[in-house]
């Protein structure tokens, strides 16, 4: 195959803050998942999977993997031990309904569970802690670029997003 494509990517990739791209915070602290969280209204759009009053579990944009999502606290803080016990146990439990909807859905071997905490950790938006779940099979190749920092998802966020939304409980 000549070029792999993914058309679906386009408008996000256009719309995305050239601070955030950049690993810059912006002057009013915020990121997407604060502007993902103050706007309900576009939660299709931008591939909310759950909202609860606390906070988000979503697809990811740049998945390591198909289904690859983000669970995330309305309220944006930087480091896990910024938030309350309470916070944290609210995220946690984001965490466990996202890890069940996972498994449900796609049915993978395994989840890699993490959190990138700063810059230095590899945080794409250190100002707004997330949780990472990825879907993991054996032997696949996704979590490791292996070839010119390709990833081949086969699924598009919209086709997956639908799939995660009928598992709902």
């Amino acid at each position: 195959m000549p070029s792999l494509q993914a058309p679906w990517r386009a408008e996000y990739l256009e719309t995305f803050d050239a601070a955030e791209k950049k690993g810059e915070i912006a002057d009013d602290g915020g990121s997407f998942l604060g502007r993902y969280w103050a706007h309900p209204e576009e939660d299709i759009k931008n591939h909310v999977i759950v909202r609860t009053g606390h906070g988000l579990i979503l697809l990811n944009m740049f998945p390591y993997a198909g289904g690859h999502l983000l669970v995330a606290l309305g309220e944006a803080r930087g480091r896990l031990l910024e938030y309350t016990p309470q916070q944290r146990a609210q995220l946690w439990g984001l965490t466990e309904v996202a890890a069940d909807l996972m498994e449900r859905t796609l049915r993978p071997q395994g989840i890699n569970i993490g959190i990138n905490e700063g810059r230095a950790a590899g945080a794409g938006v250190p100002q707004h802690l997330h949780v990472h779940l990825v879907p993991r099979w054996n032997g696949d190749v996704n979590f490791m670029s292996t070839v010119a920092q390709v990833r081949v998802i086969p699924s598009s966020l919209e086709r997956m997003a639908e799939r995660y939304r009928k598992m709902r409980r």
